[in-house]
């Protein structure tokens, strides 16, 4: 640890100021790779700064998050949106450590605060596996915007994609491995690399919609105007998340 003029040490900081959270905030927001994930937690930072800088001098340690976790409690938060919330704060205690902002010690305290437990399942409105088969048998395939909306919940339903990755969706990753249809290499959520299989019934519909847009190549689903026409291959940048 540095030594002061004095010959002394220099007493760890306790208290990070607007620039020493916004140079944190940065670094958190450089790390993710998702422009989704980084919209999800600048948001969530912005919020904790707000509430952090809203009294003055304000320690930033596992004391402080703790009162910060009951304040959101209050506010009736989901116990998933709590969590995320929390972590978001124990990112900016991580890239404060590193950066030499904030005490390695009270970076480990608040990175020890537990989220809260998720209890019970998830509501909404789930499909049983006859009511998307149900879904994409009533589903008219006689235009090629019904043929593409058709293959899209085709993909969604057989394939487990997310919307991200559906849109980003290019028909060069669909291949043959095998004797079977595959997107192959398909990146998620975290940069994760995987192949997902494509049923025999979803490949089925891809083709429809394909040779109905007469797409060779470049990105699989794409926006058709008001007089049905398909648009052409957009920029791969038109798709990113």
């Amino acid at each position: 640890m540095p030594h002061s003029k004095t010959g002394r040490k220099k007493s760890p900081k306790r208290i990070l100021a607007l620039p020493d959270l916004e140079h944190a905030t940065t670094a958190v927001l450089n790390s993710l790779t998702s422009a989704s994930g980084q919209r999800t937690y600048e948001h969530a930072i912005r919020e904790f700064v707000a509430w952090y800088c809203a009294e003055p001098r304000l320690a930033f340690n596992r004391t402080v998050v703790l009162r910060y976790r009951i304040h959101l409690e209050q506010r009736h938060y989901a116990p998933a949106t709590i969590n995320l919330r929390l972590a978001a704060v124990r990112r900016i205690a991580y890239e404060a450590a590193d950066a030499g902002l904030l005490s390695p010690e009270l970076a480990a305290g608040i990175r020890r605060v537990k989220g809260l437990r998720r209890i019970g399942v998830r509501l909404g409105n789930w499909l049983t596996p006859e009511q998307g088969r149900r879904l994409l048998a009533e589903a008219d395939v006689a235009t090629p915007r019904s043929r593409r909306d058709h293959a899209m919940l085709a993909m969604l339903i057989g394939c487990g994609l997310r919307r991200a990755d559906l849109l980003a969706l290019r028909l060069e990753s669909i291949q043959r491995r095998e004797d079977h249809w595959v997107i192959a290499d398909l990146v998620g959520k975290a940069q994760h690399v995987r192949t997902v299989p494509i049923p025999t019934w979803v490949k089925n519909a891809i083709d429809e919609w394909t040779v109905a847009a007469g797409i060779t190549q470049g990105v699989l689903f794409r926006a058709i105007n008001k007089a049905g026409r398909v648009w052409k291959d957009p920029p791969l940048a038109t798709y990113q998340e």
